[in-house]
């Protein structure tokens, strides 16, 4: 019976067979659609790379645009052999340079194209072209590089550069080649998949002389290319240009943000550099001389620095106390014990007030340490433990020790000491209040960076809540079509009539206090001056501000590196950058130049980026 079949059986695999190979034969052979187009060396693949998105300040002002050039591509199993002399000379290069980047080219792919030339300009594309003829295997792609209309804000827009190989090769589709240029620092980094846009390529059909044959399968498979997103940023290109010119011969940085959004207004660090220098042909030579410069140009200090906040941390110590109700604005410390001296007499700890407008170290050095004790214990070490494990809670709703999440890459978290820290330093309950008062003003374990004090600021300014930090408003093709960014609400948990308190207090450091050069006729400013201790030079200055007092458009962060006093470096440039945002100009002109050429001697001014002392400080300062 089976033997019967078989015949039948054979016959129809027989005819499945020949199906599959009829059909195989039709997909390669007859319908050219289904070829490999990179298999064919008829056809030429074009690249057509889109300009990258361009950016903007909050007023449509342009702060980034693109310059278009030409990128010259080999593909070294299309070369002929040609005069080298005559290329040579016409592209101005060296036998040398021909040789050894056609070897690297060879060695990446021999089909398929390596950058051999970069940044020609129109006119340098227009006296070559025509000669191309003779060498065959030589493309161009147009290309652009960056432009910097408003001269600034070097470290927040970063850079682009040559795809680095870590990066090419761990790429998860093949977006990039070789040598393609590509976000390396700052907001070019951060957004870089809105702002390189979408490749195009073009097909096209070349006969055996190398000549153009018109489009391959009528442009079936030709893509556009779709030009990079634009970002549309919250920074004021007046306010930014005038922190760069106040921080002239200065070290330090400035952060400003609009409290009620988030906004970035402003984001400076100094010494800083001219962003065009690390844009076209230069850009090898000059990111060597940046990097080897001791004042670290190129390092962020706005969001990757490490500061005490200083008395500037008063302030949260302040809201804490008010909501535990250790203290009200009435609490005097006057006779109270204090590892601090007072700065002005008993009266400048007679209540919140006097304390905030002359930053007495006694008085938080009280409040600090009723902080502490307001649980349950008795034992005086786990006393401080739960104490500081409770404290340590409610300061991490300000942002302390994390990143705040703002849209630029390096963001530091900084430190907020908590238990662990002096478990390991001193040993598991081998630590009371007196091991750590000096976190009382700001001094000791702590690390933040400028980013984080205008936060405070910002929070402080919201009577208790803080958005997300962020200088991209919107991004898209243009402003019409453009998207916003989602921005998070943070709370800190603490009443906003307790802030109403403590704003009393920043209202008279302005007013009569040890902030009055960061006053502005007709504002109401608030704030607070601060000295962050520096082993190895003098010390640094910090000052943070809000205005107006009610409905407050602006907060921001000074901090000048080697300043000394927070009410004398740092206070008048936060003075003038609030008259210019309010007010549109700066008045003082006269005031101005002066803040404008004032520097401070520095001894050892490049520790900004160090870690934070391993061991509490508890130098009595301010």
């Amino acid at each position: 019976m089976l033997e019967s079949r078989k015949p039948v059986i054979l016959i129809f695999f027989y005819i499945i067979g020949a199906i599959y190979i009829l059909r195989l034969f039709y997909l390669q052979i007859i319908d050219s659609s289904y070829r490999s187009l990179g298999s064919l060396n008829s056809i030429r693949r074009e690249i057509n790379v889109p300009l990258r998105g361009q950016v903007y300040d909050r007023k449509g002002k342009l702060i980034v645009a693109n310059e278009e050039v030409y990128d010259m591509f080999v593909t070294p199993k299309k070369v002929l052999p040609f005069d080298t002399a005559s290329f040579c000379n016409l592209f101005n290069v060296t036998k040398s340079y021909l040789d050894s980047t056609i070897a690297i080219a060879k060695e990446y792919s021999k089909d398929r194209p390596s950058r051999f030339l970069r940044q020609l300009t129109k006119e340098e594309y227009a006296s070559v072209i025509d000669a191309m003829i003779q060498y065959p295997g030589f493309t161009f792609e147009q290309s652009f590089f960056r432009t910097y209309p408003g001269n600034t804000m070097a470290n927040a827009l970063g850079y682009i550069g040559e795809i680095p190989q870590k990066k090419f090769e761990e790429q998860e589709e093949q977006y990039y080649r070789k040598g393609d240029y590509i976000g390396l620092s700052g907001l070019e980094k951060y957004y870089e998949n809105e702002l390189r846009g979408i490749r195009g390529v073009r097909f096209t059909l070349m006969n055996v002389k190398g000549e153009e044959k018109g489009q391959y399968a009528d442009g079936k498979y030709d893509t556009t290319a779709v030009i990079g997103q634009n970002l549309y940023t919250s920074v004021s290109l007046e306010l930014q240009q005038l922190a760069d010119s106040l921080f002239k011969n200065k070290v330090g940085s400035v952060v400003a943000i609009e409290p009620s959004t988030g906004e970035i207004l402003a984001i400076g660090s100094y010494p800083t550099y001219d962003p065009s220098l690390l844009s076209g042909k230069s850009f090898s030579s000059s990111y060597t001389v940046l990097s080897k410069n001791p004042d670290r140009p190129l390092n962020n200090r706005a969001i990757s620095a490490f500061y005490r906040p200083g008395s500037t941390f008063k302030l949260v110590q302040a809201a804490i106390g008010l909501q535990m109700g250790v203290i009200t604005p009435k609490t005097s410390f006057a006779s109270s014990p204090s590892q601090f001296i007072f700065h002005s007499g008993p009266y400048e700890a007679a209540n919140l007030y006097n304390a905030i407008q002359l930053s007495s170290n006694p008085y938080f050095y009280n409040v600090f340490k009723k902080i502490l004790a307001n649980n349950s214990e008795t034992n005086p070490f786990k006393q401080a433990r739960v104490g500081l494990e409770e404290w340590g809670t409610i300061v991490a709703r300000f942002g302390f020790g994390k990143q705040l999440g703002i849209d630029l890459p390096s963001e530091s978290k900084g430190v907020l000491p908590d238990v662990k820290r002096y478990d390991k330093i001193y040993g598991k309950e081998q630590w009371k209040f007196s091991n750590i008062f000096s976190l009382s003003i700001g001094e000791g374990e702590y690390g933040v960076n400028v980013l984080k004090l205008a936060n405070l600021c910002a929070t402080l300014a919201n009577r208790g809540y803080w958005m997300t930090p962020h200088l991209v408003k919107k991004t898209g093709i243009n402003e019409a079509s453009s998207k916003g960014i989602n921005i998070e609400t943070h709370k800190t948990g603490i009443e906003p009539r307790h802030y109403e308190e403590v704003i009393k207090g920043m209202h008279l450091v302005v007013e009569a206090g040890t902030g009055r050069s960061a006053k502005v006729e007709g504002i109401e400013v608030c704030g607070k001056t601060g000295t962050s201790q520096n082993k190895k030079g003098k010390d640094h200055a910090i000052f943070i501000a809000f205005a107006p007092k009610y409905k407050p458009k602006i907060a921001i962060a000074v901090v000048v590196e080697n300043g000394g006093f927070g009410g004398v470096a740092s206070a008048p440039i936060c003075g003038l950058m609030i008259e210019q945002y309010l007010n549109g100009i700066v008045k003082r002109q006269a005031y101005k130049e002066q803040v404008m050429n004032t520097s401070w001697t520095t001894v050892a001014r490049h520790n900004s980026n160090a870690s934070v002392v391993k061991k509490p400080s508890q130098t009595i300062i301010e």
